[in-house]
């Protein structure tokens, strides 16, 4: 009987750590600076979108691949469509639809993504200072500075704003570069490209588009205008608020747009920080309409 007794609150004192699922994780300061170095210098507006979007990393291989595959949609179209074929996945992700070269990136290393998203659920307010350690050292190294396509804040807190708000640049660096002290005889501003502007207009704004923005004194991140409140405890249950109709999970509607993916030239421009838009798609055809 005791035997019995003991085995019973040893299964009851169980139950509560199963329910709460994988136990919390945890980040020291050197293992966050390393996660956010790819990102830390991504205008403010976009980094809430990646870091809000990391927290549903299974998502991202099949937005990555959808964005892959409609790349030559942009602007109107482009919100008109992803409207249109009822996508299942949060709209965080959905944001990130018009960069084909982010979703790639973070498709194409899902454990850093998901440790990236893990990272901001547990312990967001260490993730943003690991942000400002990052982009302080770039700045202190002479690699980030204001320029024709970001304004780089001199205050306590840097920030980093796009020129034009409704058009946005990606930034592509080296994490061993622009963190540490230039060597002899490099050119720092070599050290920072950034692709050809995507423009996010007033039509993006049911993904929060225009309402993003991080305040970093009290390390909170708006998205849609809106604190993203979602953390590791009410990971399973929070839902951020959108203006953006929720198509809820899959199956959804079937596939009734064009199906493009893009070419290994058009990638390698936007890869390498091209300032034009590489676009192949309708070659062929315009190739069949001369003759």
């Amino acid at each position: 009987m005791r035997g019995f007794i003991v085995f019973s609150c040893a299964m009851l004192a169980a139950i509560p750590i199963l329910a709460q699922g994988p136990p919390l994780r945890s980040f020291p300061p050197q293992q966050l600076d390393s996660l956010v170095a790819r990102v830390a210098l991504y205008p403010d507006s976009l980094l809430a979108q990646v870091l809000a979007a990391a927290t549903f990393s299974d998502q991202i291989p099949d937005a990555a691949r959808w964005a892959d595959e409609h790349h030559y949609l942009t602007g109107d179209a482009l919100a008109r469509d992803i409207q249109e074929d009822q996508l299942p996945w949060d709209p965080s992700v959905q944001a990130l639809l018009p960069f084909p070269s982010v979703l790639g990136m973070m498709a194409s290393d899902l454990n850093w993504t998901r440790d990236l998203g893990d990272a901001f659920l547990a312990q967001g307010p260490d993730v943003m200072d690991a942000v400002q350690r990052e982009r302080r050292q770039a700045r202190d190294f002479g690699y980030l500075r204001s320029n024709g396509q970001i304004v780089v804040s001199n205050g306590p807190y840097i920030e980093i704003a796009p020129v034009n708000p409704a058009v946005i640049y990606v930034p592509y660096y080296d994490p061993l570069v622009v963190f540490a002290r230039p060597r002899p005889g490099f050119v720092v501003s070599r050290g920072i490209t950034f692709s050809f502007g995507i423009g996010i207009g007033p039509a993006f704004g049911p993904w929060g588009w225009g309402g993003n923005r991080i305040v970093w004194g009290s390390h909170a991140v708006f998205v849609n205008n809106a604190e993203w409140h979602r953390n590791w405890v009410n990971r399973g249950s929070y839902v951020h608020p959108y203006t953006i109709r929720r198509a809820g999970p899959a199956p959804r509607i079937e596939e009734h747009h064009e199906v493009r993916e893009r070419s290994e030239r058009e990638r390698a421009a936007d890869r390498n920080g091209g300032r034009k838009r590489v676009e192949e798609h309708g070659k062929e055809e315009r190739k069949e309409e001369r003759r």
